[in-house]
């Protein structure tokens, strides 16, 4: 009679709600009379006798634990079960005294984030951050008239767990939101929030400190205001001049210290920034004053009231904040085809004359070129000298054909051009299509710099730019003599200099592509293709094991039966299926009020 067949295995996946044991709290107690801390203990007293005013003994009875606590800050981590968070949070609430003295709990709701800067997961740090505190940042981003999608305010019922675990996820939107956008990133306000102990230092008033100094050998200059947040950089700060004999006209002054390509000598660096006002290019504006000591550079130029090239795409006022001019414009229109033509053979006219000089810039954007009636002119030489990070660096970062100066001033071309013609920054580097513009021979241009076959097979260089039919029928009408005369001693120093910026973005770059096919590897191995893979692999394996187990047991047994001389052979036996692994519910749990953490890079 044949055995009835065993049901089959079946298995249930459980998903469990609000299954955690116990709830974690972060509570403040306030005494607005001051006076004495409670210790440890007598903030666990505390709140047991706030437990028994209002639940008597049985609330008393409640399993309190006090994890961590701050006596400076009257902060703790407070545990307790999950049935009794109810109790414990009215309990606190409610409590009014503490010794005779009034006093108040503040229940804390707050996150961990996790930044990190770079590819290299040890430069990275936690900070922890309230939902008032996105909300400030957020107030303060305002400014940039972007619409950021900061999760909203809730009074009643912010404290349940699915509410919790929503925000949670709206503000990690938020973070990708704010840390991926270029000029958000870099602007002082997100650099705070996310790097409070690198952020800390007031420039402002550290180049206040400086120019005042300046200032008390060269008396002729005089301060009229402080131009606040008009560049992007938190550490080069700008200030409108005057001269006191000439109270009408007006010059800007920038201070700057030192960044991380600083390879010229304190010596080298004095005198090459000195050297700058000896400058003489019809489109390289002219610096009135400019000194350096080991610290930081200080330069004056004249004031232009019609602001940068980047003003007049976006239809700025040049002494409005950064993020208020270019984050959002109220129009998006490129210019006409002849300005475009013009505005670009210009500028890699003089890109050519500084790489025959072999003086660095590596700075090129619109904002660093001024506009003086129909001639643009390059701004701020001073910044490769002092080994200040470009303004595209994470673009051109991340690409290892773009590894020479030369390269990189042709890159940052390619996203001045795009701005030129279409009035805004391209959405994503390398771009796949371009929209239509006022002449294919632009998009040729575009093409041969921002295109993904750009990027892998290397910049095209500033001579062979100028020869495509965008700019080689461009005539030029200004007859100025070029002038910049640069020791052969400089020569050299500078040449040092350029090849050690080089091979740091090459070491840059090169760390960057490991990251990436690392990322690509876990991700690929992480895929559920894979992992189906990986489960058919293992259960054929499994199969061959046993059935080549069964072979060897079954020539065992045989062999067995021959030596004892009973000339009969057993047959084999098949393999028996393997059974499958017993498994429990899968539980999963939203997470704890705290920590709730976020990853952002940064």
């Amino acid at each position: 009679m044949a055995r009835a067949e065993p049901p089959a295995a079946t298995f249930e996946r459980r998903v469990l709600r609000s299954a955690a044991e116990h709830h974690y709290l972060r509570v403040r107690l306030e005494l607005p009379d001051g006076g004495a801390r409670p210790s440890v203990a007598q903030f666990k007293q505390l709140v047991v006798s706030a437990l028994r005013e209002l639940h008597g003994e049985v609330g008393a009875a409640l399993p309190v634990d006090v994890l961590t606590y701050e006596e400076k800050t009257l902060s703790a981590i407070l545990r307790v079960v999950s049935s009794g968070l109810v109790k414990l949070w009215s309990a606190l609430t409610l409590l009014g005294f503490y010794q005779n003295r009034r006093c108040a709990f503040r229940v804390l709701q707050e996150y961990i984030i996790r930044v990190q800067r770079g590819v290299s997961a040890e430069n990275s740090w936690q900070i922890v951050r309230r939902y008032s505190d996105f909300d400030l940042l957020n107030n303060s981003l305002q400014i940039s008239t972007l619409s950021l999608p900061l999760p909203p305010k809730k009074l009643i019922g912010n404290m349940e767990r699915e509410f919790i675990a929503e925000r949670q996820k709206g503000l990690q939107a938020y973070l990708d939101v704010i840390t991926t956008h270029h000029i958000l990133s870099n602007c002082e306000l997100v650099k705070k929030f996310l790097d409070p102990n690198s952020y800390s230092v007031n420039y402002t008033e550290i180049a206040l400190q400086h120019v005042s100094m300046f200032f008390r050998s060269e008396p002729k200059w005089e301060v009229v205001e402080p131009l606040k947040d008009i560049g992007w950089r938190i550490r080069k700060k700008y200030f409108l001049m005057k001269i006191k004999n000439q109270p009408k006209e007006r010059l800007m002054l920038s201070w700057a210290d030192p960044g991380p390509d600083k390879y010229l000598s304190d010596k080298d660096l004095q005198y090459a920034v000195k050297l700058l006002s000896s400058c003489s290019h019809p489109y390289i504006y002219k610096i009135t004053f400019a000194t350096a000591n080991e610290s930081s550079a200080l330069v004056i130029r004249p004031f232009s009231e019609k602001g940068t090239l980047k003003d007049l795409i976006y239809k700025a006022k040049p002494k409005d904040p950064f993020l208020k001019k270019y984050c959002n414009p109220k129009k998006i229109q490129g210019l006409e085809l002849q300005q475009i033509k013009t505005y670009g053979r210009q500028i890699l006219e003089v890109l050519k004359f500084l790489h025959e000089k072999g003086f660095p810039y590596g700075h090129l954007h619109s904002a660093n070129v001024m506009l003086d009636g129909d001639t643009c002119k390059l701004l701020d030489l001073e910044n490769s000298l002092l080994g200040l990070p470009s303004f595209y660096r994470s673009y051109f970062s991340q690409f290892r054909k773009i590894n020479t100066l030369e390269g990189v001033d042709v890159h940052c071309f390619g996203h001045l051009l795009y701005e030129m013609t279409y009035g805004r920054p391209p959405d994503t580097i390398p771009v796949d299509s371009f929209p239509p513009a006022p002449s294919v021979f632009v998009v040729s241009v575009l093409e041969s710099i921002l295109t993904c076959e750009a990027m892998k097979n290397g910049m095209p260089t500033v001579s062979r730019l100028l020869q495509m039919p965008l700019f080689s029928d461009v005539l030029l009408t200004n007859s100025e003599k070029p002038q910049f005369k640069i020791p052969t001693k400089l020569k050299e120093a500078l040449k040092t200099s350029k090849e050690c910026i080089e091979k740091r973005l090459t070491e840059e770059q090169k760390l960057i592509h490991q990251h990436r096919r690392l990322t690509r590897a876990q991700s690929h191995h992480g895929s559920e293709e894979e992992k189906k893979k990986r489960k058919i692999l293992a259960r054929k394996k499994s199969k061959r094991s046993a059935y080549e187990s069964g072979e060897e047991h079954s020539a065992k047994y045989s062999n067995s039966n021959n030596s004892a001389g009973s000339g009969a052979s057993s047959p084999l036996t098949s393999p028996s299926s393997p059974t499958p692994p017993s498994t429990a519910g899968i539980k999963f749990t939203a997470s704890d009020l705290l920590p709730i953490p976020f990853n952002t890079l940064f």
